[in-house]
């Protein structure tokens, strides 16, 4: 196995080689999967359908379910079916697609979150603006936007990464393709790699960050200002939770990114990865859901609906 012409196939360590935790992980795994797709897939149906809520706000919480459908499916699938069947293969093709997809899933998650902040500073900084800087055409472009801007990173960092030549060992040190990981069983020096990751996690995450805080930091002390304690709950349980998943999602991904190859252990790995990839589709329509009135209502009226056409 000295080059990439010869190496077919990788195996992904996963979480135990016990027969019983396997099936336990698969079983613990399909539930989270079945719950945040099901979680993603009604806040679509509930945006698309309810024409109250077509507005910039839930357009892109409907990119961001999307988004989160897409990116679970990635990783979670594939980790199912090897604990099922008790294997650990992935193909070399199917390495290089998890790496993009998710490089690529991951990134446009950042942006995103990032939009929605500033949507969020917007509405209630400057809210007789909202509808002409928030209209139609900026909202799309926005959406366009950070699918081109992710899909650019993540071909820039997959190609980077898969240059090299990989002969040390098959076996990653995770339950899916990740970069930090192959670096580890690369045959070359993979220190200008590991630069570029850091280089990039540190750029772009001072950038999301900053914008994060700057817009939250608006955002805050106009809440604080607002005379009614109704207007500032109700504005405090918007933004709240999208920040809560940001910190999350953020830390994770830059605590596995960024750390050196001499502190990393396989458990910690195992559990960073979970945090940034399994955790916020799973939270996110919690979040949404569970502390906003208008998806609640919004639900509740669409499941009445079809209660009633079955009875009718």
């Amino acid at each position: 196995m000295s080059n990439q012409t010869t190496l077919k196939e990788f195996l992904l360590m996963g979480f135990s080689d016990v027969r019983e935790l396997q099936l336990l992980h698969f079983v613990m795994f399909l539930v989270i999967y079945l719950v945040a797709l099901v979680g993603n897939l009604l806040i679509i149906t509930v945006v698309a359908f309810n024409h109250q809520l077509h507005t910039p706000m839930y357009f892109f919480l409907g990119n961001l379910s999307f988004l989160d459908i897409c990116y679970i499916s990635v990783t979670v699938p594939k980790s199912m079916a090897n604990s099922l069947t008790n294997t650990k293969l992935i193909s070399f093709a199917g390495c290089v697609a998890q790496v993009f997809l998710v490089l690529t899933l991951a990134f446009a998650e950042m942006i995103l979150l990032m939009i929605m902040a500033y949507d969020r500073y917007v509405a209630i900084c400057r809210p007789l603006h909202y509808r002409v800087i928030m209209n139609k055409s900026v909202c799309a472009q926005m959406a366009l936007g950070c699918w081109v801007g992710a899909v650019f990173y993540s071909v820039m960092q997959t190609g980077n990464t898969f240059r090299l030549s990989f002969c040390r060992s098959k076996v990653i040190g995770q339950f899916f393709c990740d970069i930090p990981q192959l670096l580890k069983i690369s045959c070359y020096d993979t220190s200008a790699n590991e630069a570029l990751v850091i280089v990039c996690v540190l750029f772009f995450g001072f950038l999301f960050v900053i914008s994060i805080f700057v817009s939250y930091s608006h955002i805050f002390s106009t809440i604080l200002r607002i005379p009614s304690a109704q207007g500032k709950y109700k504005a405090f349980s918007t933004c709240l939770p999208h920040l809560i998943v940001f910190s999350l999602f953020m830390s994770t991904t830059m605590f596995t990114y960024m750390r050196p190859k001499s502190m990393s252990s396989l458990y910690q790995d195992l559990l960073g990865a979970v945090f940034y990839s399994v955790a916020p589709p799973l939270l996110n329509p919690i979040v949404y859901t569970l502390r906003n009135k208008e998806i609640k209502d919004a639900l509740r009226k669409m499941l009445l609906r079809i209660v009633l056409v079955k009875h009718a």
